[in-house]
């Protein structure tokens, strides 16, 4: 299980190189502590990680946790990769837990209450084809064919503000789209566009 989302809401917007010295002094520190002090932790005590998503095409919502314990639960990924589908031809994709543990901590800075709207979740390969031969905007190898993109925006939250906290994240590739009123968010490679 990829748990790093619990701990990236930790590193400021912008690391200066004073922070960065501060933050390893700190590690180098907390590193000679007894390992043993760690070993209380149980994964009972993990926090809960939920989402809320509207998909924009099909109006369905919903609204679950999608990991508990410290593990994701089968039955509610199950329901994300159903709101998710490409809704052309209905057609369900699996969509990475990493990417939902993103989805997760961008609503966590945000402190929003509000699901997340999404334009795009899970693409077939045929839409994802026929979506790149309209628009030169579409990569024809893109993300969202491996369940590793989504494009969103949030209700009531201004998108330069949505776009600065998934950049301000590292979790991946960024996307801009302020005409289409949309973020991309993938969990590849950082990058920004």
């Amino acid at each position: 299980m990829n748990d790093w989302c619990k701990y990236i809401s930790l590193v400021p917007d912008h690391l200066t190189r004073r922070h960065f010295l501060k933050l390893g002094a700190f590690a180098g520190m907390a590193s000679l502590a007894p390992f043993k002090s760690f070993a209380g932790v149980h994964p009972a005590a993990l926090p809960e990680r939920a989402l809320g998503l509207y998909n924009t095409h099909t109006g369905e919502q919903i609204k679950t946790v999608y990991c508990a314990n410290g593990e994701y639960i089968p039955s509610a990924l199950a329901e994300i990769n159903h709101i998710l589908r490409d809704h052309r031809n209905e057609q369900v994709g699996a969509m990475d837990p990493q990417l939902l543990d993103l989805l997760h901590s961008i609503s966590a800075r945000l402190d929003s209450r509000q699901p997340f709207h999404v334009i795009s979740g899970f693409r077939s390969k045929e839409t994802n084809a026929m979506l790149a031969e309209r628009s030169g905007g579409v990569a024809k190898h893109s993300l969202h064919m491996q369940g590793l993109a989504i494009d969103i925006r949030v209700p009531g939250c201004d998108l330069a503000v949505l776009r600065k906290t998934a950049v301000a994240l590292q979790g991946g590739g960024v996307g801009y789209y302020p005409r289409s009123d949309f973020v991309h968010v993938d969990v590849g490679r950082v990058r920004y566009w």
